[in-house]
């Protein structure tokens, strides 16, 4: 008889350990409280823009998805630092020129992994949210009509919201720690130019460091760069200051002048999109009861400055179906073994993740922290066998 598994969450994780489990031969239902996004408009300014590198698309490659991928992102070879009063200047993320981060946006690749998912014989129930687990007996409670299904396998591929999660919060065994930045992010957007194509280099992730908040944009197909201001909620330098039009005008005068003029509907996208929160959710066990499973951002949401938090879920499936193979026996020693193999690498991200806020935002209009990047790369090419700098270990090894 095929083992049956159901995923909670249709996102990026979800969708994708969907057709890695399909492929492998299991009945694999996925089941998704929001609509379909294929044929749903969805609420825009909520979604930061994605940058894949090594570990995802190696995820990506073992279940044959690399290439398609491949023609929907834009490489980005470095950051392109705008200082205040001062040229751009390019930041090479590695001496190699083959070692890149590409820019996708989360929207069509969530769409591609979802059409492959079904493509490869799973199920996706939309408008279906998860209402709770009973983890004695393995069964979810699903859909408008809180009705109970059972599986052999059940896993929470539901986010940082994770409506599985919190049923594991009930239990005794189930720590779990969530902290929250004080700072929210803003998405704006740089149109394309009147011919399609792109106002500032197209091939860099641009940032705009500002010591204690900055501003970023990555580049799109259609020619437009979706930005995102990072900010603090209160105090000074604030979205609790940023209340009127003039007040907005003004800031971005004063700090981004340069952005301000390519970025023609300013103040619209900024009352209109929502803020964003930031945070890390740090938790354990990911697994318990008789068989339920956390992954992805379920199990460890992490800030976005290393450009990691979708790599890392997709590491996670790709380790979690090495692990799983083609049968469900010896479910409590998979599921064992894949937690505490995976647990270390997710607390060692999420604390790289707010670190490199500081280097985002600060460290790289430095002239030193330049010289040292210049350093590290020259080490790289001199001792290959010797030294490797840690946002090459992190983005572009494994």
């Amino acid at each position: 008889m095929t083992q049956q598994i159901s995923i909670i969450g249709a996102g990026l994780a979800g969708s994708l350990l969907a057709i890695g489990l399909s492929q492998k031969g299991y009945e694999v239902a996925v089941y998704e409280k929001r609509p379909d996004m294929r044929t749903t408009d969805m609420s825009a300014g909520r979604s930061i823009n994605l940058a894949l590198s090594h570990r995802g698309f190696r995820a990506l490659d073992a279940v044959g998805l690399q290439d398609t991928l491949l023609a929907h992102a834009i490489p980005m070879n470095g950051r392109c630092i705008h200082v205040l009063d001062e040229p751009p200047f390019l930041m090479p993320y590695s001496p190699r020129p083959h070692e890149r981060i590409y820019s996708v946006s989360r929207g069509e690749l969530n769409e591609i992994l979802m059409t492959a998912a079904e493509d490869a014989g799973a199920t996706i129930h939309f408008n279906c949210p998860c209402h709770g687990v009973n983890l004695e007996t393995g069964d979810a409670c699903i859909g408008e009509s809180q009705k109970w299904i059972s599986q052999d396998l059940l896993i929470g591929a539901d986010g940082a919201p994770s409506a599985v999660r919190k049923t594991f919060e009930e239990e005794a065994s189930f720590q779990c720690h969530q902290d929250l930045l004080e700072y929210g992010y803003k998405e704006l957007c740089i149109p394309p130019l009147p011919d399609g194509s792109h106002q500032l280099e197209k091939e860099a992730l641009h940032i705009w460091p500002r010591n204690d908040f900055m501003l970023i944009a990555l580049p799109n197909l259609d020619g437009s760069f979706t930005c995102t201001l990072f900010l603090r909620y209160a105090g000074d330098q604030s979205f609790e200051h940023l209340d009127t039009e003039e007040t907005v005008l003004a800031f971005f005068q004063e700090y981004f002048p340069d952005a301000l003029e390519l970025i023609p509907d300013l103040c619209t996208d900024f009352f209109q999109n929502p803020t964003g929160t930031l945070g890390t959710i740090r938790c354990y066990p990911w697994s318990l009861g008789k068989n339920t499973l956390l992954i992805g951002d379920a199990a460890h949401a992490i800030v976005p400055f290393y450009g990691q938090g979708m790599n890392c879920a997709f590491e996670d499936c790709r380790l979690f179906l090495e692990q799983i193979g083609s049968s469900l026996d010896n479910l409590d020693s998979i599921l064992d073994n894949y937690q505490q193999e995976r647990k270390p690498d997710a607390d060692a991200i999420a604390t790289l993740a707010l670190d490199n806020f500081i280097e985002m935002r600060d460290s790289v209009a430095n002239p030193q922290f330049a010289l040292k990047r210049k350093l590290e790369q020259k080490l790289e090419l001199a001792f290959p066998d010797v030294f490797t700098s840690k946002y090459c270990m992190v983005t572009f090894q494994d």
